[in-house]
């Protein structure tokens, strides 16, 4: 537990240090009149349709990870949802993406599926995610003239997708010998931990399955479209909840500009919920059509609030019908990489 304790306080602090570092860059040179000034004239009238479109956007990734999930049982979509809920909120208090590990946990606990089997098709999700993003990239490269820092990042995330697949590829393809490889690998571990990690292996491999019908494959990319379309709506709502549409002429293809240029905070290490990476990079979206940075980050902070708190709330409201608590996802977290 020792160790683990050094390296998780080791990722908070690094992932805190970079989020002072973004929200000191948000905050440089901002007229804060004109940041009060938006935030007070918004019409949050619109915070009724971007809330039903958030909640249509997690229903949809349940969906989806429900097809993925399909070649080693059928769960219901309401149990993967409360798991994605789950695993959203502690996304929120947890650093490094751990909430990961507690919505594989959370789902492993209710559906009976190895936790290494589950989170295997979270990797996947991600994979298939990161390269929904891409293509959406070279999409808006087509109708806008990105500054050559988001292109080289759209670069080197298509050449980490590339690098991840081909390996996890090459591992299921040869099983065997990655299990043997492994096994060599971790032969200065005592034989109880080792194969214990092994056993661990076989089932994240088992989890990076082919999905249990070729239909599924086109109903994945289709949901995959989905909710990516539902993110670029919640992005022109609140365009115009701000009356940035009018007031700075923003052009259809903005808010796939800002949703793409905005996601990359995703893969940036920061603090949980992404705080300071999130904001810079979308006041840095919106500066490319013009948006003062006043104005840029009070959209900012009101978009990251959607973002987070609606799946925060839901993921508690199920921890409680369930009779959980914070302090048991933290205990879940640590079973589930020991497991």
């Amino acid at each position: 537990m020792g160790p683990e304790k050094k390296t998780f306080n080791w990722k908070a602090t690094v992932g805190i240090a970079l989020s002072l570092l973004f929200i000191f860059l948000a905050f440089r040179r901002v007229n804060f009149g004109q940041m009060l000034q938006a935030l007070g004239e918004a019409d949050y009238v619109y915070l009724l349709p971007v809330l039903a479109v958030t909640g249509l956007g997690l229903f949809l990734r349940s969906l989806r990870w429900q097809f993925l999930l399909a070649p080693m049982g059928r769960p219901g979509n309401g149990v993967l949802f409360r798991s994605l809920s789950i695993g959203y909120m502690a996304n929120t208090f947890l650093p490094a993406h751990l909430g990961e590990i507690v919505r594989a946990w959370h789902a492993s606990r209710t559906t009976g599926i190895a936790a290494s089997s589950v989170f295997a098709t979270i990797v996947v999700e991600r994979l298939i995610d990161v390269v929904s993003l891409l293509l959406l990239l070279g999409l808006a490269l087509v109708v806008f003239p990105f500054p050559s820092w988001v292109r080289q990042s759209g670069g080197l995330m298509l050449a980490l997708v590339i690098v991840l697949s081909a390996l996890l590829l090459l591992m299921k393809r040869n099983r065997r010998k990655a299990l043997e490889t492994s096994g060599r690998l971790l032969s200065f571990l005592p034989a109880a931990p080792a194969a214990r990690v092994r056993e661990l292996l076989d089932q994240f491999l088992n989890g990076v399955a082919p999905l249990a019908g070729r239909g599924h494959y086109l109903v994945v990319g289709a949901l995959s479209l989905a909710i990516w379309a539902s993110y670029a709506l919640i992005f022109q709502l609140l365009f115009y909840a701000f009356g940035f549409v009018g007031r700075y002429r923003l052009p259809w293809t903005a808010a796939l500009v800002a949703m793409v240029v905005t996601t990359i905070s995703i893969v940036v290490p920061s603090s949980p919920g992404y705080v300071g990476s999130f904001h810079f990079l979308c006041q840095l979206s919106l500066g490319l059509f013009s948006v003062p940075k006043g104005p840029a980050l009070s959209y900012a902070f009101v978009l990251h609030a959607i973002s987070v708190f609606p799946p925060f709330f839901l993921g508690l409201f199920f921890l409680s019908r369930e009779k959980l608590s914070l302090r048991s996802l933290r205990q879940g977290d640590i079973h589930a990489r020991d497991h």
